[in-house]
């Protein structure tokens, strides 16, 4: 009971607020300092690094127990979380270097953030310093492109990009998760549209392509059985050609959405 006295107190005459509470929680394992978070949807009390399939549920900041003020645990959580206040967030190079003011959101790489784009519909942080990547504390692979890793000092506070534009919830979600697993990072509506029609035209040139062939060639070898084999040989090539075109088409549609 005191020791709620004193937390009352304590908020009520003194400069200690909301900012500098953290509450403690359990993790399957030791979260880094400056990790980003959510909470896990079966038991609220367990959090887990966060990744682009659950951007929507941004929750905060693992913090060192010191980096508080204040506090909240109830038994065995070793994992502390802020939600609010000035904290060190770990960030990547993954949407370019972060300048001071920038808007921080979820990397590809899980519980790393990077530099928000127009794409992703939450941010955890405001950044208040820079990183570039010239004082990386290390280095991953995102995708094929190499990012470095490091801390900004920021403004955490989960909520809406104010730099979203409004048309990208027009995409559907299976097509925003399939790009984003492609690719690795938020990639635009229209990029994704493109890629879908390019897609569509191209399996459909390939397999008409092939149907018209093999089915040509089987009434051409029932008519003519002596020329089997150059039937067979001009189907193959048919065969060979659709494949190309369908080849060409994914590669197409790979790289409209990776760049």
């Amino acid at each position: 009971m005191s020791g709620l006295l004193a937390l009352i107190f304590l908020g009520v005459n003194s400069p200690i607020n909301a900012q500098t509470v953290a509450q403690g929680f359990r993790s399957d394992t030791t979260l880094e300092r400056g990790i980003i978070v959510i909470l896990d949807q079966e038991d609220q009390g367990r959090v887990t690094p966060a990744d682009l399939a659950t951007v929507q549920a941004l929750y905060g900041i693992v913090i060192n127990a010191n980096d508080a003020a204040v506090t909240l645990s109830e038994g065995d959580e070793q994992t502390f979380v802020a939600t609010q206040g000035r904290y060190q967030v770990l960030v990547s190079t993954q949407n370019g270097p972060i300048k001071a003011g920038d808007f921080i959101t979820i990397s590809s790489l899980e519980g790393i953030g990077m530099k928000v784009d127009d794409i992703a519909p939450v941010v955890i942080a405001r950044a208040l310093s820079d990183f570039d990547g010239s004082n990386a504390s290390s280095t991953a692979q995102a995708g094929d492109t190499t990012v470095s890793i490091g801390r900004v000092q920021a403004d955490v506070l989960a909520g809406p990009n104010p730099l979203q534009k409004p048309t990208e919830a027009n995409l559907p979600d299976f097509l925003r998760r399939a790009a984003e697993t492609l690719a690795g990072k938020p990639v635009p509506a229209a990029r994704v549209y493109i890629a879908v029609f390019v897609f569509v035209v191209s399996t459909f040139i390939a397999g008409s392509l092939m149907y018209s062939g093999v089915r040509s060639s089987i009434i051409s070898i029932g008519r003519n059985p002596l020329s089997k084999k150059s039937i067979i040989r001009s189907m193959l090539q048919v065969i060979m050609v659709g494949l190309i075109i369908f080849i060409i088409g994914v590669f197409a549609v790979y790289l409209l959405v990776r760049l």
